[in-house]
């Protein structure tokens, strides 16, 4: 089998620059809250094999979410995630509550309680969804473009190593 070694690297610094500009992609679209996600994302690195190329990049699993967007039960996106009958867990919001300083008060000039808050911001997204930030598909798309010239240059290089070694050895007899 040829040697992919030129492939392998091309693919693992496309695998990089998307990581990288999807991280700048969360910040410059103001949705880093935590840091769990951007600091969730990892390139696996290519594996070439007889039949397959394949890129692995991991995130934390709502990432998906985060990047195409949810629809509600009001509000739609064009998504294949939606909120149907279920609304998310109210207490999947109390560290970003307390992250954005969020304490809104009654009218009588009494904090809301924290519960009460969580609860209001998951009925919200409930009906109106979450935006789609497309921080990843953005940077997979504009990465892209310059992938097949890319292939070629590394598939070029890895064939000439080849032959250069095929050479060698006949002259090595």
């Amino acid at each position: 089998m040829l040697k992919t070694d030129n492939l392998t690297a091309a693919l693992n610094n496309f695998g990089d620059q998307v990581i990288e500009d999807s991280k700048q992609n969360l910040k410059d679209r103001k949705k880093v809250a935590s840091g769990k996600l951007l600091n969730s994302m990892k390139n696996n690195g290519a594996k070439v094999s007889k039949n397959s190329i394949e890129l692995k990049i991991n995130m934390a699993d709502y990432g998906a979410f985060v990047d195409k967007g949810v629809s509600g039960i009001i509000k739609k996106y064009d998504t294949p995630y939606s909120y149907t009958n279920k609304m998310p867990p109210p207490k999947a919001f109390d560290g970003w509550i307390v992250r954005k300083g969020i304490a809104p008060r009654t009218k009588t000039g009494q904090f809301l309680s924290r519960k009460s808050i969580q609860f209001a911001i998951a009925n919200n997204i409930f009906h109106y969804g979450i935006k789609p930030t497309h921080f990843l598909s953005d940077s997979v798309k504009k990465n892209f473009k310059l992938l097949p010239d890319v292939i070629t240059k590394s598939l070029i290089l890895d064939a000439q190593s080849a032959i250069d070694f095929i050479i060698k050895s006949n002259f090595n007899k």
